[in-house]
């Protein structure tokens, strides 16, 4: 990590504007046909086509196995294969914000795409709350006074503002996927992309990010068993199963579809 000189981040300031200060636009994502097998396994997504316009707030849903999580990697150019090797957005498998989503593009995409991985030990490797948060606007070529802006105004946006100097194995599940989040939202992304993040929370922690991602205007695509918050937050609802897409459509009309919940195993 940068050296930010001696304690970077020791003062913060009691009155911060409103959240998510300077966002990208909106983003725009497109599959087009997207297949994909990891190597020496069977398919996992077979044919996937939808389009999010910018500003559009998606929830992925689907039993376990079904693809999710993999889909979602696709959106930050996490798994650049053959398909996605096109630099023709008209030919390309997946295409986010207007660029095809292939390696040559992965560094553009991921700073309009903030990615938070289900599990917070795959995303939180600083030592302190703030050296985390901080990561990715270091990465971005920020000086150190506006990391130091981000990181603060990250935080206080999670309600860890008073956490920059604890060491991150103190905190809680709850504390761990918000620091996570915080160090997403310190990028400035125009688009959420979350695997799984009410996952294993309690009540009060499932209300608190349920709250933080109420108030981000930009493109929001999740993917939860979770259909209180399914219906909070979004208003499309793309079912996967099996690595097919079965269904798509709006929030209120795919949730009152019981007999489409229960065959894809959504309620009991």
């Amino acid at each position: 990590m940068s050296d930010l000189g001696p304690d970077p981040f020791h003062s913060h300031p009691t009155s911060l504007p409103s959240k998510f200060p300077l966002m990208p636009s909106p983003v725009a994502i497109q599959l087009k046909h997207l297949t994909f097998a990891y190597s020496g396994g069977g398919t996992v997504l077979n044919d996937i086509s939808f389009a999010a316009t910018p500003g559009e707030r998606l929830a992925l849903l689907g039993p376990s196995g079904s693809g999710k999580s993999t889909l979602l990697l696709h959106l930050n150019a996490l798994l650049p294969d053959p398909p996605l090797a096109s630099a023709d957005p008209t030919t390309a498998t997946v295409i986010v914000d207007g660029l095809p989503a292939n390696a040559k593009n992965a560094n553009q995409i991921r700073r309009r795409v903030g990615f938070l991985f289900q599990n917070p030990e795959d995303q939180l490797f600083g030592s302190t709350v703030a050296q985390d948060v901080a990561f990715g606007p270091l990465n971005l070529g920020l000086n150190p006074k506006d990391v130091q802006e981000r990181v603060d105004q990250a935080l206080d946006d999670v309600g860890l503002g008073s956490f920059a100097d604890r060491d991150t194995i103190r905190l809680s599940l709850g504390e761990r996927k918000r620091a996570c989040l915080a160090g997403v939202l310190a990028c400035h992304p125009g688009c959420l992309v979350l695997d799984e993040p009410f996952a294993n929370l309690d009540p009060r922690g499932r209300r608190r990010l349920t709250n933080i991602l109420a108030d981000f205007d930009g493109t929001l695509i999740l993917a939860t068993h979770d259909l209180t918050v399914v219906h909070e937050l979004t208003d499309r609802i793309l079912v996967l199963d099996a690595g097919e897409l079965c269904a798509d459509g709006a929030t209120q009309e795919i949730l009152a579809d019981e007999q489409l919940l229960r065959t894809h195993g959504l309620i009991a």
